[in-house]
């Protein structure tokens, strides 16, 4: 009998079932090439283990079919478990929190964004938050959305600017939150230069705005 007939008979799953099994890593790993954008402590939007700032005045594309939501539980500078679906699909089912995670099971939404401008045009990034702030914003993005496809289904991407803002805590001083300003409709298809062109001749301060030094702290 030949190796190839003993591998066939050794009990495994279907193909169908071995392809679903496979693509479903995608969930625990996340899509390659994609980097994680978040906002610090500072109130700075970075990307990437370096955390590098992004450009000031750069705009992004939100895909409005990348919103999420589910849980993440964190360990000490570490994440030890992630249950994530998308938004059209119920919360995930929980089980027991790692034992190491020191705030159990956290909710969490996020989504994707490209970059439309300046030196990281092109770049896909995947934004998260358990904070309360970051996900109101992300709320209030979605439910602009909403709006917008029941106004004109034609142009449902957003293309935003990562502004921020913040508050006062009587304990932990300013808090920054993030802000996703709306400065553009456009249409899955793209046409994002047009878009892009337009939004810097209508404000060409944002063209010409000083660059933050890029920190890889």
């Amino acid at each position: 009998m030949s190796n190839l007939v003993t591998f066939s008979q050794a009990n495994l799953p279907s193909v169908a079932s071995l392809s679903t099994a496979l693509r479903a890593l995608e969930k625990d790993v996340g899509p390659s090439g994609i980097v994680i954008l978040k906002m610090d402590k500072t109130g700075h939007w970075v990307f990437g283990a370096d955390q590098t700032e992004i450009e000031d005045g750069s705009t992004w594309a939100v895909n409005p079919f990348s919103f999420v939501h589910g849980y993440i539980a964190w360990g000490d500078g570490e994440v030890l478990g992630e249950k994530m679906v998308p938004v059209t699909q119920p919360l995930p089912e929980l089980d027991a929190a790692p034992p190491s995670a020191k705030k159990g099971w956290e909710s969490q939404v996020g989504m994707s964004l490209k970059c439309l401008s300046g030196d990281d045009e092109g770049m896909e990034a995947r934004y998260t938050t358990t904070s309360v702030g970051g996900k109101r914003s992300v709320q209030t993005l979605a439910l602009a959305i909403a709006a917008q496809v029941e106004k004109d289904q034609s142009k449902p991407v957003p293309i935003v600017r990562l502004k921020k803002d913040h508050y006062t805590h009587k304990s932990y001083g300013k808090i920054f939150t993030p802000v996703f300003e709306i400065v553009e409709w456009v249409s899955m298809e793209g046409k994002t230069e047009e878009a892009v062109a337009a939004i810097e001749e209508a404000d060409p301060a944002a063209e010409d705005a000083p660059r933050r030094r890029r920190r890889t702290a």
